[in-house]
């Protein structure tokens, strides 16, 4: 038997709770440790916000992929031209 993904419908709903909940946690960790760390010089700040702004798409790229295109297996349009 072969090991199938989440379906579409799933990863939209992971996609959802991954951006208005994991994001904004993500988002208060990585201030709260930088500003533990005393500041670092403003150069070094930016490189560290823009590395974690990254970072922190690249496991969940495979629940991102494809969500906002249509429902692959759906078998008709919601909305008949």
């Amino acid at each position: 038997m072969a090991k199938e993904g989440l379906s579409y419908r799933a990863r939209r709903i992971w996609a959802l709770v991954i951006l208005l909940v994991g994001m904004p946690l993500y988002i208060v960790l990585a201030v709260t440790i930088l500003n533990l760390l005393d500041r670092p010089p403003i150069w070094l700040e930016l490189l560290v916000y823009v590395g974690l702004g990254v970072a922190w798409v690249l496991p969940f790229k495979f629940v991102f992929k494809g969500v906002g295109q249509k429902d692959p297996n759906a078998l008709y349009d919601e909305h008949p031209d």
